[in-house]
């Protein structure tokens, strides 16, 4: 064999370091985590076999990056996640999180001290300071101070997010038996990155459910009695008063608060601009900003 694959750092560097020093046999560098990763991977290993490979065929059942750019997935960009385990995967979560799901990576940290020249220069990358310790108090106090609203880490993790209200998402050992579905969901590859779509978003997906109910408490369209839209011949309950407009016409958008309000779900979207323009209208506010719609959505809320 003249190369070896090694699918983490630590392989790399225990396994196939003696090797590569021992016989100056190659091996792989790349941890195929999302999908660009994937990329690089197979294109490392087909260059080590002297192969081409034909990624466009190997991607093709990669759908991770359509639902990373669909309409609901878009309302999560920027969203806030605390990344922490073992490096190899802190590293390769954290670059599939910023650059593959749109989230800003605001913590990142491992357990992992022998790796803390990469796990700092990859900190460097999203602007904050790498976390290197494997002290869980430490952990929970970053995790506070860093206000995230997803966690990517341990089991450990997991229990500190339960704490603190967090969704979470277990990517590194220590882990939990629930941690090993039963069904085959492997989290590196083309499919390893449609599971951590899926793992990842969904958490997030629950709370963006509860923001929705919450800003529309009480709307004739959406109010918890309405009766199911597929059942035409079940009575509905008479809806309530239309919001009015005053006649002198809806405010003026600025350009973020326009931003902020294409993040909603395009199904609510319009309903969220009527009750925010006569939210600003009832105050006889002449432009809508980003405080007016979080005003706006606390104020639908009660």
């Amino acid at each position: 064999m003249n190369s070896r694959v090694a699918f983490t750092p630590r392989g790399t560097v225990l396994v196939a370091g003696w090797p590569r020093v021992r016989f100056s046999q190659a091996a792989t560098k790349t941890v195929p985590l999302g999908v660009k990763a994937t990329r690089e991977f197979i294109a490392e290993v087909s260059a080590l076999a002297g192969l081409t490979p034909d990624l466009a065929a190997a991607a093709a059942d990669s759908r991770s990056t359509w639902y990373a750019q669909s309409v609901d997935a878009n309302y999560l960009t920027g969203k806030r996640v605390f990344v922490f385990g073992d490096a190899s995967h802190a590293i390769a979560a954290a670059r599939v999180a910023a650059e593959e799901f749109g989230f800003q990576v605001v913590g990142l940290g491992s357990y992992s001290r022998e790796f803390g020249r990469e796990l700092r220069a990859a900190a460097a990358l999203y602007g904050v300071e790498a976390l290197i310790t494997d002290d869980y108090l430490e952990v929970e106090a970053a995790i506070t101070a860093a206000a995230p609203e997803l966690v990517l880490g341990t089991q450990m993790e997991r229990h500190i997010a339960k704490r603190l209200g967090l969704p979470c998402a277990v990517i590194s050992a220590p882990v939990h038996v629930q941690d090993f579905p039963a069904r085959h969901a492997p989290q590196m590859g083309f499919e390893g990155a449609n599971v951590l779509f899926d793992t990842w978003v969904h958490p997030l997906m629950m709370g963006l459910e509860e923001h929705l109910l919450g800003m529309f408490r009480g709307d004739f369209e959406f109010h918890e009695d309405a009766a199911p839209s597929h059942l035409g011949r079940a009575a509905a309950p008479a809806p309530s008063a239309p919001i009015e407009l005053p006649a002198t016409g809806p405010a003026a958008w600025t350009a973020d608060a326009e931003q902020e309000l294409r993040k909603i779900p395009f199904f609510v979207r319009a309903k969220a601009r009527r009750n925010t323009e006569a939210y600003a209208l009832s105050l006889a506010l002449p432009l809508i900003t980003l405080e007016t719609l979080y005003d706006a959505k606390a104020h639908f809320s009660k």
